[in-house]
């Protein structure tokens, strides 16, 4: 009888659990929030993927989206763009939707600051 009881209560906990969490960007959508960059820190460090990680390439940490994923990043304020491929997870930073390498920073126009908000698309 007591297992009865316990089903439904893990049951809604793992509900619970899933709600907070967002799922990928299909091809063709769009998602606007905080973008941040990594660079010297971690260059030369494996990424999630495995692969080790290049500031100056065009490559970006997401939190769902999967590895080799093709993503427009455009900078709202100056409306530069750079297309980076998803190598890693993050960003850690719960207030930001993605992290990008310097060298996509760059392009981007948004080393100085160290953020901007963005508008991603997923290409593929």
């Amino acid at each position: 009888m007591r297992c009865l009881l316990l089903l439904p209560a893990l049951s809604l906990l793992l509900l619970a659990g899933c709600a907070g969490q967002r799922n990928a960007l299909e091809p063709g959508q769009a998602e606007e929030g905080m973008a941040s960059y990594y660079g010297a820190r971690h260059h030369g460090l494996r990424t999630a993927s495995g692969e080790r990680f290049d500031q100056n390439s065009l490559t970006a940490a997401h939190r769902t989206l999967p590895f080799g994923s093709e993503v427009r990043v455009t900078n709202l304020a100056n409306d530069r763009a750079v297309i980076v491929r998803v190598n890693d997870r993050g960003p850690r930073a719960r207030s930001r939707i993605i992290d990008l390498s310097r060298g996509a920073a760059q392009r981007l126009g948004m080393t100085g600051d160290g953020i901007a908000r963005v508008r991603i698309e997923r290409l593929d």
